[in-house]
């Protein structure tokens, strides 16, 4: 069974179809790049597998149970399961919170805060590549990958099995970039994530994903 089957995907905005008739599946383990340039309907399709923006059409299997047919009460257990890392390593962060409230979020949220919450949350950090003394910092006092790499550890924090990757290094600097992808490998590696990975540079596409879809005008053209 997939980790992800996306069957025949329509997203509309008015009258305009941004994604449309998109089908394609994911497993445990492995990365699926989503290909093609701005305006192509990548992250319109990230935002319906996540149900952040429901589908018009179409089918979204994950863990073989059909998402879009289940109300918001429903889905409440399931969205741990699948998180998503955004392009803006600053934008997902509150300017107000400190590092270590912000990855310890999901954590009180989803009610599974306890007494090792601090040690969990450095522990978090740890695993992403930080010192667990930037839990005191504020998103300000880090550099762009550092903040991404915070992003992540958040992401973790639910104990996933599908992360949705949309853009997440092309804002760092190429040398920043490549540590940041060689950290999701790590991780896919260890904790046999299914990566959902939304790029437009097919450099990176090419040497990270083990495979590619081509989008265009809303449409899959190859993959």
């Amino acid at each position: 069974m997939p980790l992800l089957d996306v069957r025949e995907l329509v997203v509309r905005y008015g009258t305009v179809t941004a994604v449309d008739q998109v089908s394609f599946s994911l497993r445990a383990g492995e990365t699926l790049a989503l290909d093609g340039p701005s305006g192509c309907g990548k992250s319109s399709t990230a935002m319906a597998v996540l149900q952040l923006r429901r589908p018009d059409a179409g089918e979204v299997r994950f863990e073989g149970r059909e998402l879009t047919v289940l109300t918001e009460r429903d889905l409440r257990p399931i969205r741990p399961r699948m998180q998503p890392v955004f392009q803006d390593p600053y934008g997902s962060l509150s300017p107000r919170h400190r590092i270590r409230d912000a990855v310890a979020e999901p954590l009180k949220v989803q009610g599974r805060w306890t007494a090792d919450g601090p040690a969990k949350v450095a522990e978090l950090l740890d695993r992403v590549g930080l010192d667990p003394s930037h839990g005191a910092r504020y998103p300000h006092e880090l550099s762009g990958g550092q903040c991404q790499r915070v992003g992540i550890a958040r992401a973790l924090a639910s104990e996933p099995r599908l992360l949705v990757l949309d853009e997440p290094v092309s804002a760092l600097d190429p040398s920043v970039r490549a540590g940041v992808l060689n950290l999701l490998a790590e991780l896919q590696d260890e904790l046999g994530l299914g990566y959902l990975f939304i790029c437009h540079d097919r450099a990176v596409v090419r040497n990270f994903a083990h495979r590619v879809i081509e989008m265009r005008d809303g449409r899959v053209i190859s993959g």
